[in-house]
């Protein structure tokens, strides 16, 4: 919306209604004994102040990622936002018998695809010091009982990215690119036929789906919104040859939820983000056993700064315990035992694809932050599945357990929550700007 359409009555109608579709994603939520109003006040005023603190700590803020893993499922990415990536570049245009218009117009797809490419690329730059931490953090926990090996983690191609040098924000990379994606995540693996393909459609109810089913459709759903939430939240709102400056996009938060504008979805895939927030929450207080243990550490070799951040986790987790309404997750998988294998195994695999299409993404940034929410949302469901191993950890170190997480699966569970809760925070700013504008 422009300056004057903002003046005018009918737009200022248009906000009243918008803002009060938002404020109206209240109350209870399907499948869970919980509601809105109680995840907000729970997390923007107990949790996400300490959960932000701690992942800022060193262990929490370095993830391991291959960026250069080719995708497995197409190869004509040609996004500009690769350039520099070892991808196929933006193609050149030829300066041979075109006009000056034609020129002109060139030069401003140049420009666009320049500017995405610097958006989306990943700053990769570490200090020799940190380096050699890495190293001695490797040592460490190679050294240590290891039960799940991750793809990334192994690969001689992967390397360390500073995540609070690489913060999820807008980046430029949409169009048909970032929709196939999307499109490819929701029709293939959420069990769910999109009838029409220009909605992706957040409501779930009339498939007659199983709740196994329709809990894995609003994860992906609720993760998809999260995404959407930060790309608003943190915009290139000007970007000058002297500075860039980010923040909130009411109009682009506007676009993606506006019931009007999405075709009823918007607040549909506001409520999936809350229940995502409740699956991830629930995991963490599932954990807590296995942070528990003595010999558990946020390894960085420094002990009193170690002790520090895991006493600081332990709050955390201790904290999510306490939630009153939690997710029930025994209602999953609780019927026919054959048939309840059969759901686990197929959600598993479903996941698995998911995983792999992240490798799709054409930008780095975002295929960095697809990749770390993704394992750590597979992470909390491997916590879900595991309770009877993770009751059974031994409480004493000389057992071998039968549970374990290993750093890059803890790194990716906190972060991904810390998503998740920022977007539960950012909701609460969105709410404030809509109603300044009415």
């Amino acid at each position: 919306l422009n300056t004057e359409d903002k003046k005018g009555e009918g737009s200022q109608q248009v906000t009243r209604c918008f803002c009060f579709h938002l404020t109206k994603v209240t109350g209870d939520l399907d499948d869970c004994a919980c509601d809105v109003e109680t995840i907000d006040g729970f997390n923007n005023e107990q949790l996400f102040p300490k959960l932000q603190t701690l992942l800022e700590s060193d262990y929490f803020r370095f993830y391991k990622a291959n960026l250069n893993k080719p995708c497995p499922f197409w190869t004509d990415s040609s996004h500009c936002g690769l350039r520099d990536c070892v991808v196929q570049p933006c193609s050149p245009v030829s300066s041979h018998f075109i006009s000056f218009s034609q020129s002109a117009e060139s030069n401003e797809q140049l420009s666009e695809c320049e500017k995405t490419q610097h958006l989306g690329a990943v700053d990769v730059s570490l200090s020799d010091e940190t380096r050699e931490a890495l190293l001695q953090w490797n040592k460490h926990d190679d050294e240590a009982e290891r039960f799940c090996v991750v793809d990334d983690e192994e690969s001689p191609d992967s390397q360390y990215v500073d995540l609070l040098l690489n913060p999820e924000r807008f980046t430029g990379y949409r169009g048909p690119e970032d929709w196939r994606i999307w499109t490819s995540i929701y029709e293939e693996n959420c069990f769910k036929a999109v009838h029409d393909t220009s909605v992706i459609s957040a409501s779930d109810n009339n498939f007659g789906q199983c709740v196994e089913k329709r809990a894995f459709y609003r994860l992906i759903s609720g993760l998809h919104a999260s995404i959407n939430i930060h790309l608003s939240a943190r915009y290139l709102l000007e970007d000058s040859w002297f500075q860039k400056k980010w923040g909130h996009n009411v109009s682009e938060f506007r676009k993606r939820f506006d019931s009007e504008l999405t075709a009823g979805e918007g607040p549909k895939r506001l409520r999936n983000l809350y229940f995502l927030y409740l699956i991830e929450l629930r995991a963490l207080a599932k954990a807590l056993p296995f942070f528990q243990q003595p010999s558990f550490r946020l390894y960085t070799g420094r002990p009193e700064e170690d002790q520090k951040h895991k006493e600081l986790l332990l709050q955390i987790l201790q904290l999510a315990r306490s939630f009153p309404l939690h997710f029930d997750e025994t209602s999953l998988f609780a019927g026919d035992e054959k048939e309840a294998a059969k759901l686990k195994d197929d959600i598993r695999l479903a996941f698995l694809n998911i995983s792999r299409i992240m490798d799709c993404v054409g930008c780095f940034k975002c295929r960095l932050w697809g990749k770390l929410q993704t394992q750590g949302l597979g992470t909390a469901l491997k916590i879900l599945f595991s309770e009877r191993q993770i009751e059974a950890l031994p409480t004493s170190s000389g057992r071998r357990p039968s549970f374990q997480l290993s750093r890059q699966e803890i790194v990716s569970l906190l972060n991904a929550f810390g998503r998740i809760s920022t977007s539960v925070r950012e909701l609460k700013n969105f709410r404030s700007l809509l109603a300044e504008e009415g």
